[in-house]
């Protein structure tokens, strides 16, 4: 199949070559490095004697659309490490590679050769370059250093994106556009939704009115929707003695992860980076009975996790976060259904939000490094994956697996999320758990009365508020449904004249719970409109002199749509139903 991984990385890399082949003829001074195929496109690093912008891109792909006409496939040739050498004179980062892929000359290194560019390559390209090259796009360029160093020269990395089809690459290319429209950092300043400041630290987001009122939207309805599924809520403190964490053997293992510990009356307390050991102390508090399982322990805990300054991205990546998180505590023999009834429970929650697409990446121990990386035992690595699989295809859920993703505790389960415009995000997790229970001695007392182990089931459905209200921004493109919204309605009145009633109106739907402004203003009406649009509010209420006569409002969706003139009772039974609803409107 054309779409398939393996097609088309080989297709983006032949396209790398072929920017390459267009670099070289235009500037033939130039120094290669590298050119990987890399998600959804490619790049190419490069050493230039002059300075190129994206201005010249228009100038490559042509030269790049000229020298396709002449390749009709790559052919494979072998030189030794001195003669390969000599292709690339003063180029010390193809030497490098040379040296290395040559194992220091000991054998032959590969050049893969199309038309009159060849070049040091591994291979896997496309077999008809010149029929199948055709739906390219160079993109942007940005600064690299060679190999990732800062101690190495910085290079010139040109991306680009190929596709089997045209209409593959202009849905990609309207993806690009659309997603930077709904860039969150972006919506979430216009938007008053979070800010960050430099006094307080990077990563650490302040909230804002409107933010606060999405988050705290979502959590409401987080605990409505879980106490009916059977959860029971816990609380949690900020702080927590080392000692905690290395029973729960997150240290050595995930110390770069926390926040270096403060002494209080000489013992070591971190700033909680997960919620679980808390959680697992909580079930260990007294004696369980076979009858109370499942147990479900459910928390919005605040947790701290230390991030590289690089590696911060708006609400996608924080150092503070608040995480939907819940632990459930059940027999061995039950894992699988109950694993099918969290899995049901991503579902509800991602269907309410118009996430139609969702996956769980299966993160598995490293095969190469299980003594160093991995607490526990093959036989309990072996169930608990398992398990995880059947509880993965009994639920239905579409997965792959990720050779090297495990937690140090056991398998791991990414749920990956996808935009409407099909961007995709890492949101929360599930795991079946076999380890914990062991170190923490958690027991409860079976049909038998003897005293047996629980599994557990670590799952975060709706992840953390930040990275939630992050995708929710993109998703929604900042146009939140009525329940999320954090104005609900604004009242436009047309003149100063109807400014009393607008101000009733206004009173009435503030005093029955609708979040509403009202904008008395001297301006037109038109410029209201707007504003009231780019502010991404549901509902504008316009009311004139007709209006007030007939104790009414002129209802304007905010997609430019006129609803008619309803009665305001009307339109208070009409709002609180979506709400009520939670309905995607």
């Amino acid at each position: 199949m054309k779409n398939d991984k393996e097609y088309l990385e080989h297709l983006r890399h032949s396209c790398a070559h072929l920017l390459a082949a267009a670099v070289m003829k235009l500037w033939p001074d130039t120094k290669r490095a590298i050119g990987p195929a890399i998600e959804d496109g490619f790049y190419f690093d490069f050493e230039f004697s002059k300075s190129i912008s994206e201005k010249d891109f228009p100038k490559i792909e042509k030269t790049m659309r000229e020298i396709l006409k002449g390749w009709d496939g790559f052919e494979r040739h072998e030189l030794n490490a001195k003669e390969a050498k000599k292709e690339y004179p003063n180029n010390p980062f193809k030497h490098e590679m040379i040296d290395e892929f040559s194992e220091k000359g000991k054998k032959k290194v590969s050049f893969y050769k199309s038309g009159d560019y060849w070049d040091l390559c591994r291979g896997g390209h496309i077999k008809n370059p010149k029929q199948e090259l055709q739906h390219f796009k160079l993109l942007s360029i940005a600064g690299a250093y060679w190999r990732g160093s800062e101690k190495n020269p910085m290079l010139t990395r040109i991306y680009g994106t190929c596709w089997p089809t045209k209409g593959e690459l202009e849905k990609y290319l309207w993806q690009l556009e659309e997603a930077k429209k709904r860039d969150h950092r972006i919506l979430g300043e216009k938007l008053e939704i979070f800010t960050f400041a430099e006094e307080i630290g990077a990563g650490l987001p302040l909230w804002l009115p409107h933010g606060t009122i999405i988050r705290e939207e979502l959590e409401k309805w987080a605990k409505e929707t879980e106490t009916k599924w059977g959860y029971q809520r816990v609380v949690t403190p900020h702080i927590t003695k080392e000692q905690l964490y290395k029973i729960s053997g997150h240290l050595p293992y995930y110390a770069d992860d926390m926040y270096s510990p403060i002494d209080i009356e000489g013992e070591k307390y971190y700033l909680k980076p997960m919620n679980c050991p808390h959680h697992h102390m909580i079930y260990k508090n007294r004696i369980h009975s076979y009858r109370e399982l499942p147990l479900r322990l459910t928390e919005y805990g605040q947790l701290y996790r230390f991030e590289l300054s690089g590696a911060l991205h708006g609400l996608m990546r924080v150092r503070g976060f608040c995480q939907n998180d819940a632990h459930i505590y059940v027999a061995e023999k039950d894992v699988v259904d109950e694993f099918v009834r969290v899995m049901d429970l991503h579902k509800y929650y991602y269907d309410k939000l118009g996430i139609k697409n969702f996956k769980v990446k299966l993160g598995l121990r490293d095969p190469k490094n299980l003594r160093k990386k991995y607490h526990g035992n093959d036989a309990m690595w072996k169930k608990a994956e398992k398990l995880t699989r059947a509880g993965l295809e009994k639920s239905g859920v579409e997965y792959e697996e990720d050779s090297g993703g495990a937690a140090h505790y056991g398998p791991k389960g990414d749920i990956i999320i996808q935009s409407v415009i099909g961007k995709e995000y890492a949101i929360g997790t599930v795991q079946v758990d076999l380890f914990m229970p062991e170190r923490f001695d958690l027991k409860f007392t079976n049909e038998k009365g003897q005293q047996e182990k629980p599994a557990i089931i670590h799952r975060a459905p709706l992840g953390s508020h930040e990275r939630m209200v992050g995708f929710l921004l993109e998703h929604f493109a900042g146009a939140f449904p009525v329940w999320l919204s954090p104005v609900q309605a604004v009242v436009l009145p047309i003149s100063e004249k109807q400014n009393k009633y607008a101000k009733i109106t206004f009173t009435f739907l503030k005093e029955n719970d609708i979040r509403v402004e009202l904008d008395d203003r001297n301006e037109s009406i038109g410029k209201k409109i707007r504003e009231a649009e780019m502010q991404k509010i549901p509902y504008m209420l316009i009311v004139g002199e007709k209006e007030v006569r007939a104790k009414s409002v002129a209802v304007r969706a905010r997609n430019q749509k006129d609803l008619g003139t309803m009665k305001l009772e009307k339109f208070l039974e009409k709002i609180k139903h979506e709400i009520q609803a939670r309905s995607q409107s």
